[in-house]
């Protein structure tokens, strides 16, 4: 019988804006959902830089399907900035 993965969203902090997740991702642990965002993190950055848009101090927030946070993960400091 295959056992069910555990739903994380991906939340974005942007200063005093809050962009929620309504979709989320099923994963298999709280570490692969942390891996997610750090290689989200950069892509968002990377993207925001061929802009020429300055890497801003948002943060990920990675929530369980019930509401608990799991972890935040900064874009800053997912390309080494912080």
């Amino acid at each position: 019988m295959e056992q069910t993965r555990p739903k994380y969203f991906f939340h974005i902090r942007r200063n005093d804006v809050f962009e929620e997740d309504l979709e989320g991702i099923d994963l298999a642990s709280p570490e692969q959902a942390r891996e997610e965002a750090v290689a989200a993190a950069r892509e968002i950055v990377a993207e925001g830089i061929r802009r020429g848009d300055p890497a801003d101090g948002a943060t990920f927030e990675i929530m369980t399907e019930e509401g608990s946070l799991v972890a935040t993960v900064p874009f800053r400091s997912a390309v080494g900035l912080e």
